[in-house]
């Protein structure tokens, strides 16, 4: 499905990584302090608490349906280790950081921390001007196609700590990492089906990075934009709320976003009305044809239409798209106004981190007198070939 980016919000899919690394040094029993629990808002995934000097962080839903808590400590500098077993022990300072979700760029580019990426597999996915400020100087070197196959690579490049994303099911090179003492941290944002949850994961990285405050002060402006623009369409009644049709076919199956799924969410809070709002799934549905073309043939709007440049290029690729009303009037919008340098959507890197203009924009769409001044950020409407 290399084309097919089918649902509202689907992530791009990385190498997965994973390691048991704990060290020396540790302070007596009678040394262990009491945990400060911080309170998070919104994300369920992981947890962060305070010790005098250092943070412990669980990631309990490191992937879907994941049965296993990783632990993490992150040590002041020059603090000593206190009892216990960790999956990964990150000293401060962090200065080299190795990444492998375009979703984790942002939140680097957010906390004044982009000069400590050395490494990420494929920098042509990459849309941050910032982070391309640092590739030119060549500050980043490309891991290629995935970094389980450049394992040696980034072991050579002695990061301080690697963040994996683990939509994906490779987890052989644990040992690899965990013998060459590389902390690997897990970041399971995707899995969040709160808007505003994934965003607090920002949080997460702030605290690998002795950079919790500012992390909390970033995530706290982009959720006072979401909720501001959340209240705009709030009040508005269902019979002022317009259908909206979402996926496009692939072999034969049209993949939508479930009902529950953090991108049906958004639509709902921006005035939609989502045309498969009973198929539920936090992921992507499958539908056949006929169910679709039943019930979506009349939809006001269809939103996130994979990324066909134009409708005549979308009407050619697949003709039965044709028989819809909301391509017949214009009405279809995709995610791909803004592109990096190299090609890769802005969307698939940023959507995470800023919910909020993703809500602004479909807001804009359904309901533009709400939004009179506001342009479109990621999404654009698709018009006929010039």
């Amino acid at each position: 499905m290399k084309n097919l980016r089918f649902s509202l919000f689907i992530a791009p899919v990385f190498f997965i990584l994973s390691c048991s690394f704990s060290g020396c040094g540790e302070k007596k029993g009678e040394d262990i302090q009491a945990l400060e629990k911080i309170p998070l808002s919104y994300a369920s995934g992981f947890s962060i608490s305070r010790g005098n000097d250092f943070y412990e962080v669980e990631v309990t839903q490191a992937w879907t349906g994941a049965d296993k808590v990783f632990r993490y400590l992150v040590l002041d500098e020059n603090a000593a280790k206190p009892e216990g077993k960790y999956d990964a022990i990150i000293q401060l300072p962090v200065d080299k950081v190795i990444l492998t979700s375009t979703t984790h760029i942002p939140h680097l580019d957010m906390l004044d921390a982009t000069e400590k990426l050395i490494g990420f597999p494929s920098l042509d996915l990459i849309s941050s001007e910032k982070t391309w400020a640092q590739i030119d100087a060549g500050k980043v070197e490309d891991l290629g196609a995935g970094p389980s196959a450049n394992t040696e690579m980034v072991i050579d490049l002695e990061p301080d700590l690697i963040m994996i994303s683990t939509m994906g099911d490779n987890l052989k090179y644990l040992d690899l990492l965990a013998q060459a003492k590389i902390p690997a941290v897990i970041n399971g944002e995707y899995v969040e089906q709160h808007p505003l949850g994934r965003a607090e994961w920002i949080k997460f990285t702030g605290v690998l990075l002795g950079s919790y405050e500012e992390a909390k002060i970033a995530f706290e402006q982009v959720e006072k934009d979401y909720l501001n623009a959340e209240k705009l369409s709030e009040t508005i009644i269902d019979s002022l709320r317009p259908t909206v049709l979402s996926g496009v076919l692939y072999q034969d199956i049209w993949y939508a976003p479930g009902s529950e799924s953090w991108g049906a969410k958004i639509l709902q809070n921006a005035g939609g009305m989502y045309i498969f709002s009973d198929q539920k799934g936090t992921g992507s549905v499958q539908l056949n044809y006929e169910f679709v073309l039943e019930n979506a043939l009349e939809a006001d709007f269809w939103i996130g239409s994979a990324d066909f440049p134009d409708l005549e290029t979308m009407g050619n690729a697949e003709p039965r798209y044709k028989a819809f009303v909301a391509f017949k009037s214009g009405n279809v919008f995709s995610y791909t106004q803004k592109r990096g340098r190299t090609g890769g959507l802005e969307y698939f890197e940023l959507g995470y981190m800023r919910p909020d203009l993703i809500l602004k924009d479909m807001i804009k769409i359904l309901h533009p007198d709400l939004l009179p001044t506001y342009e479109l950020y990621f999404y654009q409407q698709l018009h006929e070939r010039n």
